[in-house]
């Protein structure tokens, strides 16, 4: 099969026959093998009915139901492991992403090579409280990551070898780093495609401004979790060690100070009146506690099962 378009979706009835018919009509211009899979994100209105009638009327239809809303990263998640294509194309089921963009995204996976091409809406159609918070979260994103060529981390329509989409984990929010998990899985030549944007026709988002702070702070997670996952004592251990010396050598100071006062007879008061007493002591206890966080951290990381979960591509064995 050639291609397995993903379209999670939460209540999107009316767009659903229209998305449906643009997109076959799409794949048999250009004479595509092609499978829709439906992720039914706990939808509260007639979208599992209208799938259901869509798959009655034609054979390409497959449709997963879940039982509550769960978000966009189950979805994507459940949609992957069960798609055939041999590049598969994700996209959002309100109308805003254009199937037209499907053959072109095709050939740069096939031809050019490309492990994931995420689309670029460079002409958006949304409101300044949605297109400013947008270009601020992919600005960090570019930072943290290191995919300097990605302008739109969160666009919906992308292509995916479908070695990708096997190899990868989606969970959370993550979807909307999709490219930097497949970076840190070792698919790294990722591209970008200029895409059509249009005006929402069905419907309004089901997105709200908390999802720029959730994006934030899953953003960290990722990158911690990519750099320290499976050496936590790298840097716990590090931060710890160096709070705890801080402390100490501030202990000792004050010590010394104590004892050299004393052994010229000058008066001096206690060093448990002394402020930088318990702040050193503070220091060293936080240290103390960080370093055990990194210990902890290093023990439940090489006893997990995946300890040794690594992408290998390829394995040449000697016949003997």
């Amino acid at each position: 099969m050639d291609i397995s378009v993903v379209i999670p979706l939460y209540n999107e009835e009316e767009s659903l026959p229209e998305l449906y018919d643009w997109i076959e009509r799409v794949m048999h211009e250009h004479q595509f093998s092609f499978e829709v899979l439906f992720i039914n994100d706990g939808s509260t209105d007639h979208s599992w009915e209208v799938i259901e009638q869509l798959g009655t009327e034609h054979e390409e239809v497959r449709g997963i139901k879940f039982r509550r809303n769960y978000g966009k990263s189950p979805a994507l998640y459940c949609g992957f492991k069960e798609a055939q294509g041999d590049v598969v194309i994700t996209m959002d089921a309100d109308l805003q992403d254009s199937p037209d963009e499907i053959p072109e995204l095709y050939r740069m996976i096939t031809e050019e090579g490309y492990d994931l091409v995420s689309g670029y809406k460079q002409k958006r159609y949304d409101p300044l409280s949605k297109t400013i918070p947008t270009k601020l979260f992919n600005w960090t994103a570019r930072r943290i990551s290191g995919i300097k060529n990605l302008h739109d981390f969160n666009c919906g329509l992308k292509a995916y070898r479908k070695d990708v989409v096997k190899n990868i984990e989606v969970y959370g929010e993550m979807h909307r780093y999709i490219p930097y998990l497949a970076k840190n899985a070792g698919f790294d030549k990722i591209g970008e495609k200029v895409v059509q944007h249009q005006a929402r026709k069905y419907g309004k988002s089901k997105f709200g401004l908390n999802r720029f702070i959730n994006g934030y702070l899953d953003l960290l997670t990722l990158w911690f979790l990519s750099t320290f996952g499976r050496k936590p004592m790298h840097v716990f251990g590090f931060l710890g060690s160096i709070m705890f010396l801080i402390g100490f050598i501030a202990v000792v100071i004050l010590g010394a100070d104590k004892l050299i006062a004393l052994a010229r007879h000058v008066p001096m008061r206690l060093i448990t009146d002394s402020p930088y007493f318990y702040l050193a002591l503070t220091m060293m206890i936080i240290g103390t506690q960080l370093f055990l966080a990194g210990f902890l951290g290093d023990l439940i990381s090489r006893n997990s099962s995946g300890r040794n979960d690594y992408q290998i591509e390829k394995v040449i064995r000697c016949e003997k």
